[in-house]
């Protein structure tokens, strides 16, 4: 942690906008850098996998840029890590988006929309409750959040599923386990909805940190 202020690192893999979400991390009181290279993850409390483009090329892009396997350790070690639209999607085994494999943290496949009245989606839209979570602490069940996107994960455990959304038939569009939490919405173009939840992120984060130091103060005090 940078004195009080979570550090939490973006990964820039040259398909996402880094505007908004730095600018919205930013707002509710994280100390933010862009992460372009493994090396820039060092002190991170957090990693966010943003999105905007298409998961075929991310993948490219990630592996190119060396982050891949940071990334896959990050999580293996039960670190906080947030994706957001297609950084949520890239959580999942493949994509039918170019018929990608993409990072396998969480069982299931990206599809397209089924059944939706328009593609893509794109514009506010009703996120309901499937069960509590932290994420959501503050939030009214129903509140409206902003999408953008064409495909949307099946995820193969129920038992991750944090919320669902319709558009056409409907589709998940929030999942946590553990220290890993996807959301298909943007909650930097969210409105005030999008600034609770980011909020929300950065308590799960400080407590992960407060968490492993104490850890950390034990296990010192038994070698000692």
């Amino acid at each position: 942690m940078t004195g009080s202020k979570p550090r939490i690192a973006i990964l820039d893999y040259g398909a996402a906008n880094l505007v908004s979400i730095t600018h919205g991390l930013a707002a509710v009181g994280a100390d933010v850098v862009v992460a372009a290279e493994p090396s820039a993850l060092a002190g991170a409390d957090a990693l966010v996998v943003p999105g905007v483009g298409a998961a075929a090329s991310a993948m490219t892009h990630l592996r190119e840029r060396g982050l891949v396997e940071p990334l896959r350790n990050w999580v293996r070690a039960g670190k906080p890590c947030l994706g957001i639209c297609l950084g949520f999607e890239l959580l999942f085994d493949a994509s039918d988006e170019g018929d990608a494999e993409t990072l396998g943290f969480l069982a299931g496949r990206t599809v397209a929309l089924r059944d939706a009245p328009t593609l893509p989606h794109i514009g506010w839209n009703v996120v309901r409750a499937v069960r509590p979570h932290p994420l959501f602490d503050g939030i009214p069940d129903g509140s409206y959040f902003y999408f953008v996107h064409s495909f949307a994960p099946v995820p193969a455990d129920e038992g991750v599923v944090v919320a669902r959304t319709d558009h056409g038939r409907p589709f998940v569009s929030a999942v946590a386990r553990g220290s890993l939490y996807g959301l298909q919405f943007h909650p930097e173009k969210s409105s005030d909805a999008g600034l609770r939840l980011l909020s929300n992120f950065l308590r799960l984060v400080a407590a992960n940190a407060e968490t492993n130091a104490r850890a950390g103060a034990a296990l010192g005090s038994e070698v000692a």
